[in-house]
């Protein structure tokens, strides 16, 4: 299924946008402002972590302006399952034979730190999300997956070259005992957190708009012109053209040198409720399930009593017109709609007689980068444009610091090599100028891509 690339009027409404925040629909200004220092496309954590940095312990701050297609927070973060989850094991085998050792524990290590940044920013600032800091709990139910998992992060754990003192192992029936997974083969715990996305954005827009920032909500940017301009056509009423930082799903239609490199992608999440007259099991983790390569489902409990659960993808993935370059989620993804119902009986002991219920459904569009990295920095040839985005659907622990190394290189001529940011993400003329796919090439699942 195609589209025009876009965000689409009528989105399908998530579990975190049912309580609105007073800036949800905001216009700081009636009209556009006729000059800006700069501009931030998208009101999501990625804008709103630029914005938060800019302001940050900043007397002199330069004018911002946030322009935003829809309501804030209205895309990927406002839709996604509220985890920050950080890749500690998983994949660092992969990236050492891909990028070296030592950008392969750099990511590792720059995932694992944002858990606390973000633990000790809801703190210090007492933002109301519900943050919790916990563990995640990765389960393989899948023989090949989980014998393949264990050998790997053995062969890792006894090369010495990763830091897994806070991952902990289970292997056969002790991942059953220890997941309360039925059927778990396999299982990791680590630290790792959970929050409600939504509020922690519009908790930081609020901050910057208290600082100066002027935010747009419902202003579509349909183009990015070279230069800094303010011509007629550059900014009018409610469509907007623009320069510096950019991020989302969205990226390749106003920046097509992106096209094919950060492609959209849709997933489809839910909201499970347990029976109010009967007493629902401690869920002790949140929770990855790998059922094979790239088929999982991922959920967390929130302290409401409820659990978020994604993924679904043992239903459409195979089939690609679900899912690749789809930018409508305004529509559910109907082989996978019903994937939530029973899912807690039927994966947990103890949830058998619970009464759970699928309460809400809804999709939405994340950024996937075709080499499964993002693109963080200088847009290559464009000077004053900036990225932020193809997070692949793995933002949470990846985006707050990544926006803290932009915003070093916009106010401080910060080398990209300075800013703590891994190496892998930064936006190259060489990665744009490769053909490599690798979200239909085999690298994150195998799809028919017959059906594109």
């Amino acid at each position: 299924m195609a589209s025009d690339g876009f965000p689409v009027p009528n989105s399908t409404l998530p579990f975190w946008r049912t309580d609105l925040h007073e800036f949800d629909s905001h216009r700081t200004t009636p009209e556009l402002p006729a000059e800006s220092d700069i501009v931030i496309i998208g009101a999501g954590f990625s804008g709103s972590s630029l914005a938060h940095h800019i302001y940050e312990d900043n007397p002199s701050p330069p004018s911002v302006t946030i322009l935003e297609a829809r309501e804030a927070c209205s895309g990927a973060t406002g839709r996604n399952g509220g985890h920050m989850k950080p890749d500690v094991y998983f994949n660092v085998p992969k990236y050492i034979k891909k990028y070296g050792i030592k950008a392969a524990v750099e990511v590792a290590a720059f995932e694992a730190s944002q858990v606390f940044d973000i633990k000790a920013l809801v703190e210090k600032e007492n933002i109301d999300c519900n943050f919790v800091l916990s563990r995640a709990c990765d389960v393989v139910l899948d023989a090949g997956m989980a014998k393949e998992s264990h050998d790997a992060f053995l062969k890792l754990r006894e090369s010495g070259v990763a830091d897994l003192k806070d991952v902990y192992h289970a292997y056969g029936k002790e991942a059953e005992q220890l997941s309360g997974v039925k059927g778990a083969l396999s299982c990791f715990t680590f630290t790792a957190g959970h929050l409600w996305p939504y509020k922690l954005v519009l908790h930081l827009l609020k901050g910057a708009i208290n600082k100066g920032a002027n935010l747009q909500t419902h202003t579509p940017v349909t183009h990015i012109f070279e230069s800094p301009c303010r011509t007629a056509g550059g900014w009018s009423p409610r469509s907007a053209a623009a320069s510096k930082p950019r991020n989302n799903g969205y990226t390749a239609k106003i920046a097509p040198q992106f096209k094919d490199h950060i492609v959209p992608v849709r997933g489809i999440c839910s909201r499970i409720v347990p029976d109010e007259t009967r007493k629902a099991p401690f869920l002790p983790y949140s929770y990855s399930l790998r059922h094979g390569p790239s088929m999982y489902d991922y959920l967390i409990p929130r302290t409401d009593g409820s659990i978020i659960v994604g993924g679904a993808r043992v239903k459409f993935w195979t089939d690609p017109s679900h899912w690749y370059n789809v930018t409508d989620d305004s529509k559910l993804i109907e082989p996978a709609k019903s994937h939530f119902d029973g899912l807690m009986q039927r994966t947990f002991f103890g949830w058998e007689d619970s009464g759970a219920k699928t309460d809400k459904v809804w999709t939405g569009i994340m950024g996937y980068s075709s080499d499964f990295m993002p693109h963080v920095g200088e847009v290559p040839g464009k000077p004053g444009q900036m990225v932020l985005a193809g997070f692949s659907g793995h933002g949470m622990p990846l985006i707050f610091r990544s926006a803290k190394g932009v915003v070093n290189m916009l106010l401080h001529g910060t080398r990209f090599e300075e800013t703590g940011v891994p190496l892998v993400f930064q936006a190259t003329q060489e990665r744009l100028d490769s053909s490599k796919n690798e979200i239909l090439q085999g690298g994150h699942g195998k799809v028919n891509t017959a059906k594109l």
